[in-house]
C-alpha cells in the first residue's frame, strides 16, 4: 500500500483531531456515494486513508482490511484497475443523474456545466486501467 503504516503524524494534536475527523467524514461521504451515482466513493475513501495514515494507524489499518471498504481503496492505489462492469455502470448511473439533472434546469449554462462534468468524469473512468 502507498499509504504506509510509518506514514509521518501530524505532531500538533488539533492537526491529528482535525485529520482524524475529516478521515470519519470521507467514509461517510464515500458510503453515502456507494447508492448515490453522483457521489464518488473511492475519492473519498481514499482521501480518508490518506487522512488516517497522518492520524491514527490504527484507523488506517482497520480502514485498508475493512471488509467492504478495503478493496476499494486496495484496487486503487495498487494500480489493478477498474473492473468492466464496474465502469460500465459508473458511466451509466453518471449520465442518467447528469441526463435528469440538465433536463430538468432551465438554465443553458447550468446544462452546459453538467455536461462538460460528466464529459470529463467519463474520460477520467475510461482513462483508468481495466481489470478483467
Amino acid at each position: 500500500m502507498p499509504y504506509d503504516d510509518g506514514a509521518p503524524l501530524r505532531r500538533h494534536p488539533l492537526v491529528r483531531h482535525l485529520l482524524f475527523a475529516a478521515g470519519w467524514v470521507s467514509i461517510g461521504l464515500g458510503v453515502i456515494g456507494i447508492a448515490l451515482p453522483l457521489l464518488p466513493t473511492t475519492p473519498f475513501l481514499l482521501l480518508a486513508a490518506a487522512c488516517f495514515a497522518r492520524s491514527s494507524p490504527r484507523f488506517y489499518r482497520w480502514l485498508i482490511h475493512h471488509r467492504y471498504l478495503g478493496p476499494w481503496i486496495a484496487d486503487y492505489l495498487e494500480g489493478r484497475g477498474v473492473p468492466v462492469k464496474a465502469k460500465v455502470m459508473a458511466i451509466a448511473l453518471l449520465w442518467l443523474g447528469i441526463g435528469f439533472s440538465a433536463w430538468t434546469v432551465d438554465l443553458a449554462y447550468v446544462r452546459a456545466i453538467l455536461l462538460a462534468c460528466a464529459v470529463f468524469v467519463t474520460g477520467y473512468i475510461l482513462r483508468q486501467p481495466t481489470r478483467r
